[in-house]
C-alpha cells in the first residue's frame, strides 16, 4: 500500500473510530438526560458544540441518528414500566370496547397520558421546521437552562400531596400544555412536566411516574413518524454501527436514569439537578460571550 493510500485508509479508520466513540457518548447523553430534568435536546446540542464535533451536523445524518437515541429511551422506559404498561393499556382499550362497563383508575389514566401528550405533538408538528431553524442556539439553550432550572425548584418547594391516581383530566391539559416549551431546547421535557405536576400539588414520586408515563405515548409517536421518514429516505451510509450503538446506549443509559430518578426523589429534592442546570447555564453564556466556541 503506497503512502498516499496508507494516508487515506489510516483517515477513514480514524473517521470511523471517532464516529462510533462520539455515539457512545451521545448515547449515554440522550439517555440520562431524557429522563433526568435537564434537557436532552439542549445536550445533544451543546456536547457537539462544546467539543467541536462535526460528524454529526450533516442534517440527513443528524435526523437518523435521532431516531436511533430516541428508540432506545423509548425501549428504557418501556421495559422499566412493561408491568405497568400491561394494565394501562388493557383497562385503556377495554374503555374504549366495552364503554358500558365502570372505568378503572388505569384505565382513565391511560387516556389521561395520552392526551397529555397530544398538544406537544400537534405544535412539534405543525412547527417542525421553525423549530430546527430558529432554536437550539447555545445561548438560548443556556439561558433557557437557567430560567426552567430555577422554575423546577421553584415548584419544588411547594407541597404536594397528590398521588397518580388523583390525576384528573384538568391535570392532562396542564401539563401537556407545559410539555409544549419542552420544543425548545434547554427547557426539558421531564423538567417542565415535573415542575408542572408540583406546581399542581402533586407529590414528587407521583411527579416523575406522571412525566416518565406521558414521555411513552408522545416519543413513540415522534419515533414512529420519523422511522416512516427514514424508510423512505435511507440510512445515510456508514450510519448503521453508530445508530446500533446509539441504541443500546441511550437505552441502558435511559434505564438507569428512569430507575435512579425514582429512587431518588423519594428522599431528596430536586436541588442538585437545578444546581447542575445553572452552573451549565452560565458556562455555556460564558464560553459564547468568549468566543471560545
Amino acid at each position: 500500500m503506497d503512502r498516499s493510500r496508507a494516508s487515506r485508509h489510516n483517515q477513514r479508520v480514524e473517521l470511523t473510530t471517532v464516529s462510533i466513540l462520539h455515539a457512545i457518548v451521545l448515547g449515554l447523553v440522550q439517555g440520562f438526560s431524557e429522563f433526568l430534568p435537564i434537557s436532552s435536546s439542549g445536550h445533544l446540542l451543546l456536547v457537539p458544540w462544546l467539543f467541536g464535533w462535526h460528524d454529526f451536523a450533516d442534517n440527513s445524518v443528524e435526523k437518523a441518528f435521532d431516531v436511533a437515541l430516541h428508540l432506545g429511551t423509548l425501549i428504557a422506559v418501556v421495559g422499566y414500566f412493561r408491568k405497568e404498561l400491561v394494565v394501562y393499556v388493557r383497562d385503556g382499550l377495554q374503555l374504549v370496547v366495552h364503554r358500558k362497563r365502570p372505568s378503572t383508575p388505569e384505565g382513565k389514566l391511560a387516556w389521561l397520558l395520552v392526551v397529555s401528550s397530544i398538544p406537544a405533538a400537534a405544535v412539534g408538528a405543525v412547527f417542525e421546521k421553525t423549530i430546527d431553524e430558529k432554536l437550539g442556539r447555545p445561548v438560548l439553550i443556556g439561558v433557557s437552562m437557567i430560567v426552567f432550572g430555577l422554575l423546577l425548584g421553584w415548584s419544588d418547594r411547594r407541597r404536594g400531596d397528590r398521588l397518580i391516581d388523583q390525576y384528573e383530566s384538568g391535570d392532562a391539559l396542564k401539563v401537556g400544555a407545559a410539555q409544549i416549551l419542552a420544543l425548545n431546547p434547554g427547557t426539558s421535557r421531564s423538567g417542565i412536566t415535573i415542575t408542572a405536576a408540583r406546581t399542581l400539588g402533586f407529590t414528587r414520586d407521583a411527579a416523575v411516574r406522571i412525566s416518565f408515563l406521558m414521555s411513552i405515548p408522545v416519543t413513540a409517536g415522534a419515533v414512529a413518524y420519523k422511522l416512516a421518514k427514514l424508510a423512505k429516505d435511507g440510512i445515510p451510509s456508514g450510519l448503521g454501527g453508530a445508530m446500533l450503538v446509539g441504541i443500546v446506549t441511550s437505552g441502558l443509559a435511559g434505564w438507569l436514569a428512569v430507575w435512579g430518578t425514582i429512587k431518588l426523589v423519594r428522599t431528596h429534592s430536586f436541588t442538585p439537578f437545578v444546581i447542575y442546570r445553572f452552573v451549565l447555564g452560565v458556562t455555556v453564556l460564558v464560553v459564547a460571550a468568549a468566543h471560545w466556541r
